[in-house]
């Protein structure tokens, strides 16, 4: 009886793409080309069309351009390293961060902030792919659009990451067509800017300085959630691939979203003198333009409810023991994103940007400062990532104390109470007080919060870095005890 309840779990989970507990070792088998095609969900989003044409056209083509070359970097190291953690651990970055300095319910809080930013951002999304198909059939209600294609994602996702795979694979081969239909309609519509594209510059805008400091920080609106997001897969990723895949995962995507996407919404932008890339694609392609705005925005959807719905799952499991399954959660993740746009949520862009980069790029400059600094060189915590209950302290202040300081700082630089500078680098400030905290306070506390009990059942397989050993036993770990220890006393 025993044996069958084991086998119905393993089957749920694998079910539920394993949205409460690491993928198994034997698990792990999707090649790196696999992972990252799914990733390039994300990357190709019209949103990075128009967050290029709205920069190049207030501040300039070559800020632009500069802070896309920075997104990259920044983006694609983080997510290289969340990427590789999560490959090793099995983990997506929900599960690792209850043994990555933030204890069991502190974890709990970020897989919450973490869903909804993925919420809203199906929702900006969706809203893009409303107004292309509004443009083009504007008798249809705007309200019909959001609840059709709102609900189009949620089946979509139903049986999950092998879905997701199958999904990206054959419609990926449809968006370059339409992408270079776009480009070459585009190329010989006559431009309504003189000269070439990269030398546009608004009157009374420089090279760097504000404008491009304003730039960095549009980019620091997303920065985070695509480095972020790539944990989500990345755990399924096969072990003789980590290396590789680990930077493929992480660059890949970067190079694409902020480069190749953000780059053409500069020139599209510049070009047709107009910021709204639902509005220039359909000028463009016509009906194709409104399908080709239709497949990005799906694309881009599905990975945002696929997220969204493990954090969910995570959070009432640990917080309220609620375990209804990953489905439950894509079909309310489904829902609030369409009550979202209902309510016009996207009037709020630039206040939920600010607050969703200063937040996540703090989260995610935790998780890498805690594993790279605190577990691999100053040896402060165990060599692996715990995310069982009965092993963790419900709050650790190692990762707790320094998101909230570090995001609460971030903010308050956000409005402006700290200055023009910071309010234009708010995300960048609130990330390096995050790391610099994180090592304070590890140091401080020694490590004391990692772990509530000795740990002596991990895989040596998913021990993180190589560390001296104690006994045979990784450092962090307790020496089994023999099953006949107690025989042995008496």
């Amino acid at each position: 009886m025993g044996s069958v309840n084991i086998t119905d779990r393993e089957s749920e989970d694998h079910e539920d793409d394993y949205s409460l507990d690491k993928v198994p070792y034997e698990e792990r088998k999707m090649g790196w080309f696999s992972i990252t095609n799914i990733t390039f969900g994300i990357a190709t989003a019209i949103f990075y069309f128009q967050l290029g044409s709205v920069m190049a056209l207030q501040f300039g083509a070559i800020n632009a351009l500069i802070s896309a070359g920075y997104a990259i970097i920044v983006a694609g190291i983080m997510g290289t390293i969340i990427s590789y953690l999560s490959a090793r651990s099995g983990m997506n970055v929900n599960l690792m961060s209850r043994g990555g300095g933030f204890g069991y319910i502190g974890a709990s809080l970020t897989s919450l902030i973490y869903a909804s930013n993925f919420i809203m951002y199906c929702a900006f999304e969706g809203m893009i792919l409303v107004y292309a198909v509004h443009e083009f059939f504007p008798a249809i209600p705007i309200w019909l659009l959001i609840v059709v294609f709102g609900s189009l994602v949620i089946p979509l996702n139903w049986f999950g990451i092998k879905q997701l795979d199958k999904l990206q694979k054959w419609s990926l081969p449809i968006f370059f067509a339409f992408l270079i239909a776009a480009i070459a309609v585009a190329f010989f519509t006559p431009s309504l800017y003189e000269g070439p594209f990269w030398t546009y510059m608004p009157e009374g805008v420089q090279i760097g300085g504000t404008a491009l400091l304003l730039c960095i920080g549009m980019q620091h609106g997303i920065m985070g959630l695509t480095a972020l997001l790539a944990s989500d897969y990345a755990r399924f990723l096969k072990p003789g691939h980590i290396k590789f895949g680990s930077v493929a995962i992480g660059f890949i995507p970067q190079i694409f979203c902020y480069g190749v996407m953000g780059g053409l919404g500069i020139w599209f932008g510049v070009r047709l003198a107009e910021p709204n890339p639902g509005v220039y694609i359909v000028q463009l392609l016509g009906i194709g333009g409104a399908l080709f705005t239709m497949l990005t925005q799906v694309r881009i959807n599905v990975t945002n409810i696929y997220s969204s719905s493990l954090s969910l799952s995570n959070f009432f499991e640990n917080v309220c023991r609620f375990t209804p399954g990953r489905r439950f959660w894509i079909v309310v993740a489904g829902i609030t994103a369409m009550v979202l746009m209902l309510g016009g949520i996207v009037d709020h862009l630039d206040t939920a940007l600010t607050f969703q980069g200063v937040f996540l790029l703090a989260w995610g400059a935790v998780l890498i400062t805690d594993a790279v600094v605190v577990k691999m060189i100053l040896k402060i915590g165990p060599a692996f990532y715990e995310a069982r209950q009965k092993n963790l302290y419900k709050w650790n202040p190692v990762g707790v104390v320094s998101l909230i300081i570090a995001s609460g700082l971030g903010t308050v630089a956000a409005l402006g109470y700290m200055g023009p500078f910071l309010a234009s680098t708010a995300a960048f400030f609130a990330s390096a007080l995050a790391a610099i905290l994180t090592v304070m306070l590890a140091v401080l506390t020694k490590g004391r919060y990692y772990l509530k009990n000795e740990v002596d059942d991990i895989d040596p397989k998913d021990i993180l870095f190589e560390r001296k050993v104690k006994g045979g036993n990784p450092v962090g770990t307790k020496r089994p005890v023999p099953a006949n220890a107690e025989s042995m006393k008496k």
